[in-house]
């Protein structure tokens, strides 16, 4: 007997289908999960009336915590313990002169942590069964510090340090504000806001890293470069993605091997030293007063004319339409060869870090499109930092 071809059909009105909202908050509200890197720490405010947990997933991984108030005097009572630790395995990491941690050890310096005769708790050990929980009320409020304290993994020595998962429960239920930003990885060269519907130019050294912050999430960021020599003699040849993508074969440059932009003249500008999203753009022009036209939304804002406003007195050549690489905006070419698009997968601070491979002039915007879900319907700002190329920063991609 053969199958009906015809779905079967449901009595009633029809129902309303959900849009799936990639990276929507999966957690209950006032509930946060942080996840310490083996050998790393986080930073975490805590009030009065939270309550902390700590697993050790795989086993075996020491735990130190610290906290203090306002006055930067550390006192495990903030957490209802008592010290039993001196922070060992903490001023270790903070002293190993990694630059993993230098965010951690700038945010540390701005609270003014007494770490001289730090009152450290440690717990968990080398005995550690896998899957154990520590759990912690929080009596006042401060700052607590969360490490996984070990050295190098010596090749005999099968002494690796692993992550921890730390879970808050928050007593008071707060909505975050809009425009928070984390620590920077480092001191600061620059420090940028791109207002929501604008653009900005700026410079960036040769050697110096360039950071740029999807601030609240699923915001879609132009961003073009230019070498500064070469503007300086009149050429003002943009960095191409056609170019990178024959000479990368790839759609966009990811860290690694494969990570630089060119120009026209094949010269690299910058490398993709980091992303926290792992999705963008790099085959459709920037947004163009063409674009809005056609849809029926002559007059809209665009970033393309954006560039043209901020690029104005760098001697570059305005265009109608500019090509850019577009981090943040989700993209695809799928089977037919039609090119789609959804909200950005990018979280509130997910960024992409940058290394300049030549003194160049840069400029970012932060697109004004709300007419499709390209900003997940809600515009916000782009934060651009910029930092001296003394610092080491490893290469990483989450996806």
């Amino acid at each position: 007997m053969s199958q009906s071809p015809y779905p079967t059909v449901l009595s009633g009105p029809p129902r309303p289908s959900l849009i799936l909202r990639p990276g929507q908050i999966s957690l209950p509200p006032g509930v946060e999960r942080h996840t310490v890197k083996g050998n790393g720490a986080v930073l975490i405010d805590v009030e009065a009336g939270d309550s902390v947990s700590v697993t050790n997933i795989e086993g075996g991984q020491p735990c130190e915590l610290l906290a203090w108030d306002k006055s930067g005097v550390t006192d495990p009572g903030i957490f209802g313990e008592r010290s039993n630790s001196n922070a060992a395995g903490i001023k270790a990491l903070l002293a190993d002169g990694d630059d993993s941690v230098s965010a951690l050890r700038l945010s540390l310096q701005r609270r003014m942590v007494q770490l001289d005769q730090p009152k450290a708790v440690r717990v968990f050990g080398g005995a550690t069964p896998a899957g154990t929980e520590q759990s912690f009320s929080v009596q006042r409020n401060g700052a607590l510090l969360i490490a996984a304290p070990g050295g190098p993994m010596l090749v005999d020595g099968h002494n690796t340090a692993t992550p921890l998962t730390v879970v808050v429960r928050r007593a008071t239920v707060r909505l975050k504000t809009r425009g928070q930003l984390a620590d920077p990885l480092a001191e600061p060269v620059l420090d940028l806001r791109v207002h929501s519907a604008t653009a900005e130019s700026y410079f960036v050294k040769a050697g110096d890293y360039l950071q740029i912050i999807d601030v609240d999430g699923r915001q879609c960021t132009d961003f073009q470069c230019f070498s500064a020599r070469k503007l300086d003699k009149g050429r003002d040849l943009p960095l191409d993605v056609t170019t990178t993508r024959t000479l990368m074969g790839s759609a966009y440059p990811m860290p690694g091997l494969h990570s630089k932009y060119y120009d026209q003249d094949m010269e690299p500008l910058v490398e993709v030293v980091q992303d926290t999203c792992g999705r963008h753009d790099a085959f459709a022009l920037a947004c163009a007063a063409k674009y809005y036209d056609d849809i029926g939304y002559p007059g809209h804002t665009n970033c393309s004319e954006n560039f043209n406003k901020a690029l104005s007195d760098k001697g570059v050549t305005p265009r109608a339409g500019w090509m850019a690489i577009n981090f943040f905006f989700n993209t695809a070419i799928d089977a037919h060869g039609l090119m789609v698009s959804d909200e950005p997968w990018s979280r509130p601070g997910d960024y992409v870090l940058l290394r300049a491979m030549t003194d160049i002039v840069c400029v970012s915007s932060a697109c004004p499109d709300d007419t499709t879900p390209a900003n997940g319907w809600d515009l916000t700002d782009i934060h651009v930092r910029t930092y001296s190329g003394q610092h080491k920063f490893s290469r990483a991609i989450a996806r």
